[in-house]
């Protein structure tokens, strides 16, 4: 069992973050906030692949204004992303936001800290401290081997950033604060986590890799520098940062996470990796069972195998599952074979039965029920 480091719990709208609270999956939308609906679709995306919570941009006044709009109509708290402009911090807060992502180090006058900060504490606001290796005022700390340490040399440089924009935060009285520490790179990014964990504050951390790059290797490089943190108890909310749709963050997230709980939160899905014995025409099949999984909530093991050596054994472990070769297949349920049927109609039966799973997914969620562990027995 993972023993997570103790923290002080926050609240991003109806979102707790740290103590004993689930971690959370967050994502930031892609659009120019002033596209209100453009932005508020990136949003609904978002939140049906399962984010919690979801940051948007504010860097100009049509922003701010925007992000009225955007909050009254937004099925996610909103995390406010704010760099240098303290007169945006205060018109997101007045939008009525949830969170505010702030770097106090780069609004310079002491005065406008404490305004934002009194403002936050009026309203309950939390402020997230975002430190990323990229932005330290010493270039030479920018990438990993650059500093004269290496990663720990600029891990050290991160962690001492952020507990100088703490102290000015604490110094205001103001201590609802959550801590993201962030690099392009893995072996900086786990050392500066880690580092900050020893501390004695219960601040949570927020992890994610910043600028991982493209889906296939950013998820990978994410992959790594989240989930060994998570494994060794570190961290409380995640954001995989990719070039893609934000969706497809939440996507990748919520696999690191489905990976390394005890208990499974969402569908798992197992596909033999194919080789010479292959009988079936499988990549394309496991390309739309993973699409129709996209839509199913609960947790649930569904396999699709395509040989005779490990098709049987694992679709009978699995809760629902096809096994095929030489132009037919079996459909199995809870370890029971259901029906044997050509291979034509494989991925078609499979996808049929994981869309009434969906559906009855999205009746229990919008009725406000609990939904069950895999699949009962017929």
């Amino acid at each position: 069992m993972i023993q997570r480091r103790k923290t002080r719990p926050i609240k991003v709208g109806s979102v707790v973050i740290g103590g004993a609270a689930p971690i959370s999956v967050q994502t930031m939308t892609k659009t120019p906030t002033e596209d209100v609906q453009g932005t508020l679709a990136q949003i609904g995306r978002a939140a049906e692949a399962g984010a919690d919570i979801i940051r948007v941009t504010c860097d100009t006044e049509e922003a701010g204004l925007a992000l009225k709009e955007i909050v009254k109509e937004s099925q996610l708290p909103i995390v406010a992303d704010i760099h240098y402009d303290a007169p945006l911090a205060l018109m997101a807060l007045d939008a009525g936001i949830q969170c505010l992502r702030l770097n106090p180090g780069n609004i310079r006058q002491p005065e406008k800290v404490a305004e934002i900060a009194r403002r936050c504490q009026e309203l309950g606001v939390p402020i997230r401290i975002g430190v990323n290796a990229g932005s330290l005022p010493d270039r030479k700390a920018l990438a990993r081997g650059r500093g004269e340490g290496g990663p720990d040399d600029v891990a050290q440089r991160m962690v001492d950033a952020a507990m100088g924009h703490i102290k000015i935060l604490e110094e205001l009285g103001f201590q609802d604060i959550k801590v993201s520490l962030k690099a392009s790179d893995v072996l900086t990014n786990i050392a500066a986590n880690r580092l900050f964990a020893t501390l004695p504050n219960r601040y949570p951390l927020h992890l994610g890799l910043t600028e991982a790059g493209p889906t296939s290797t950013g998820s990978l490089k994410s992959a790594m520098g989240i989930g060994i943190l998570l494994a060794e108890g570190i961290g409380d909310t995640i954001r995989v940062s990719l070039v893609d749709q934000p969706e497809e963050e939440v996507r990748v997230a919520r696999q690191i996470l489905a990976n390394l709980q005890e208990k499974p939160t969402g569908p798992n899905l197992v596909a033999c990796p194919t080789c010479g014995r292959l009988e079936i025409d499988m990549m394309p099949m496991v390309a739309r069972v993973e699409k129709a999984l996209q839509r199913v909530k609960r947790p649930i093991t569904v396999s699709v195998m395509g040989c005779v050596v490990n098709g049987p054994g694992e679709g009978m472990h699995a809760d629902i599952g096809i096994a095929g070769g030489r132009q037919k297949g079996i459909l199995y349920r809870k370890g029971r074979v259901i029906s044997t049927m050509p291979e034509a109609d494989l991925v078609d039966t499979l996808v049929q039965q994981l869309d009434r799973i969906a559906a009855e997914d999205a009746d229990l969620i919008a009725a406000g029920k609990e939904l069950p562990e895999g699949l009962p027995e017929s």
